[in-house]
Formats: C-alpha cells, structure tokens, sequence
C-alpha cells in the first residue's frame, strides 16, 4: 500500500484484513450446514450462531490489540472508547444467502474516526471480506484499493469504465426493501434503473460492492442501509475510483440508503434517483 495513509491507519486496516480472514474461516465451520439453527431479530431479520461468533471473535481481537478504540457491531451494539477510532462490524452481511448455502456473504469491518465519543464516524478504511469465494476488496482513504481475486491474486481495486447505463450491470441486495424506502415506495427507481440497464440482478450485500469496485459490476445500490452495512464500502469504492453516495447524492454513509458506481454512469443513476420516477 503506498505509504500517503498515516501510519495509524495503514496498522489497522492491516489489522481488520487479518481479523476478517479470521472471521470468514469461523463462519466456514457453518456454512452449507444442514442443521443450523436460525433465530429471528426484533425487526424480523435472521440471526445464527456464525452471526454471533464471528463478532465476538472481532470484539475480542480489537480490544486486545486497540483496547481504546470504541467498536459498533450488527450484533452486539457500541462500546465507547477514547482513542478517537471506532471500528464498526457485520460479522456476516447477507445472513439469507449464508443461511442457505449461497457462497455470496461477506464479512464487513470499518474504521471510522470519531471527532467526538457520540458524533458519527467518518470512515477512513474497510475490508469487504469473502469467505466462501476466497475474494477480498481493501482501502484506506489515500491508500488506493486492492482486491484479491478467488485465485489469491493480489492486484489494485479498479471501476468500470463504462460510460452508459445501457452498457452496465445494476445489482442490488432484495427488491421487497424498495418499498421500505424512508421517502416511500422505490420500487419503480429499480424498475427504471433495470429497463435501462444491460443487465440486472440480485447479487448483492457486500458482494455487490465489492463487484463494483473490482470492475465487474457498475452500479450497486440499496434503499434501506445500516451504519454496519455502510462503512467500509464507501473508502473502498472511493479509492478505487468509484463513486460512493446516498440517493439524494451526498458522499455519506449515515442516510439509510446508498448507491454505488462508476463515474461514467453517476450522471444517469442519480437522475432516476432524485427523480424517484
């Protein structure tokens, strides 16, 4: 990685790569089992044990090795820390293609820099980890973006150069969610978006992204988006040339929503999307 991330950066996204290998081999031990149980949160999404366990093994990890940075996990909610950083976690992102054997899950881990203990993070760096496919997406804010392709080759993370929506594949996570949308029903800006589109589908979760920013996807959005769904994505398609926003077309990862892209179609996306058709 080149050396324009600060040091303090540089360890521990080094850091979250290794833990989040340790993660995705944990959850290994469950996937494609035909007896694992599932249990349903208060908002009706399905949790597992690979949920759980996978987190906790990042908690403990992080606090042994950077005990005062604060940690906001999916599972296990936010512990505060002084140091200023705050790391934030989705121990398995895509827990329905998890639950059912779908190799398209992915261990998500953020470091966000905190201006005060209770002010949302800003993220500086992230980990798109994907076990069961052997890929992974890193970057940190400066640093560039690398992926690991399912071979173990390591090269620098790079956008689609297409320049047209006719010319591009569109994914997103599950259609139903675009009628939960915070403004209303969505449902006709995927529909808009896929008459457009040269192809459409549902590969999405973190494995969407991470398509994006290795160049073999060029948009990926989601209408309804969680803190711990959000964080890491946004250095890492930044970095590696992409564009990270919300649907109203602000670079943050604290409005609910999110669309992902490269730059050559931006223009396209964010019409239907303002526009809500």
């Amino acid at each position: 990685m080149p050396a324009t991330a600060p040091l303090e950066i540089t360890e521990r996204l080094a850091f979250a790569r290794e833990i989040a290998e340790e993660a995705g081999d944990f959850t290994l031990r469950y996937f494609g089992a035909t007896d694992l149980g599932v249990d349903r949160k208060g908002d009706g999404s399905p949790v597992t044990v690979a949920d759980k366990g996978a987190e906790e093994l990042l908690r403990r990890r992080i606090i042994e090795r950077f005990p005062a940075d604060a940690i906001l996990g999916e599972e296990f909610g936010n512990a505060a820390g002084t140091s200023g950083y705050q790391w934030v976690l989705d121990p398995i992102d895509g827990t329905k293609s998890f639950i059912h054997g779908v190799p398209l899950y992915t261990n998500l881990v953020a470091i966000l820099r905190q201006e005060t203990p209770d002010a949302p993070g800003e993220p500086l760096a992230g980990v798109i980890n994907a076990p069961a496919t052997g890929e992974m997406a890193w970057a940190a804010l400066g640093g560039g973006a690398w992926w690991r392709d399912r071979n173990g080759r390591t090269a620098e993370a790079k956008v689609s150069a297409a320049d047209s929506l006719a010319t591009s594949l569109i994914l997103t996570s599950e259609l139903k969610t675009f009628a939960e949308h915070h403004s209303g029903d969505a449902t006709k800006v995927y529909l808009e978006l896929q008459r457009t589109a040269r192809l459409a589908r549902t590969w999405g979760d973190g494995y969407g992204y991470l398509l994006v920013a290795s160049g073999r996807a060029e948009v990926m959005l989601d209408p309804v988006m969680h803190l711990w769904d959000a964080a890491c994505l946004k250095p890492i398609i930044e970095e590696a040339g992409g564009v990270f926003t919300d649907w109203r077309g602000v670079a943050t990862v604290h409005s609910g929503d999110s669309v992902a892209c490269t730059p050559g179609v931006v223009g396209e996306v964010m019409a239907v999307l303002k526009g809500r058709v």
